[in-house]
């Protein structure tokens, strides 16, 4: 698979397995509350947190991790 296959293959995983996260909260939330209001705000609130929470994941294990690279990559 060349690059631009992988990365675009990549990046529609990332949505669905969001969507799927969202939907999953979205009912959940649902069953506890009863309120379809109440659920869309959890799930997209729970969405836009976590996107932001794995940015800065992200960019902590770029920064500061050091499992599995090489010595001239850290």
């Amino acid at each position: 698979m060349n690059e631009k296959a992988s990365r675009k293959r990549h990046l529609a995983k990332a949505v669905t397995w969001r969507i799927i996260a969202s939907i999953t909260t979205f009912t959940v939330t649902y069953f506890i509350t009863g309120d379809v209001k109440d659920a869309g705000v959890v799930a997209m609130l729970e969405s836009v947190l976590k996107m932001a929470l794995y940015y800065y994941h992200e960019r902590a294990w770029f920064r500061f991790g050091k499992l599995g690279r090489k010595k001239d990559e850290a």
